[in-house]
């Protein structure tokens, strides 16, 4: 059990957004979590998960072609 599991506020913080934005992902089902009694524990794994998955790469442009 080597996994961290981190709070909403803590995904909150390090996505950089208000707690709200990862309690939706929690609600639509978006993101892995655990339910322990009544609070909420998203595996930081998942959370890299969910970054990695909605990084968007930069498109590489060829010089002297026109679009």
């Amino acid at each position: 059990m080597n996994e961290r599991y981190l709070s909403v506020v803590q995904v909150a913080e390090m996505l950089g957004t208000t707690v709200r934005f990862p309690r939706r992902l929690v609600e639509e089902r978006r993101i892995t979590y655990v339910k322990v009694g009544r609070h909420v524990r998203i595996p930081e794994s998942a959370l890299r998960a969910y970054i990695d998955t909605h990084t968007v790469e930069p498109r590489r442009h060829r010089l002297g072609v026109a679009a």
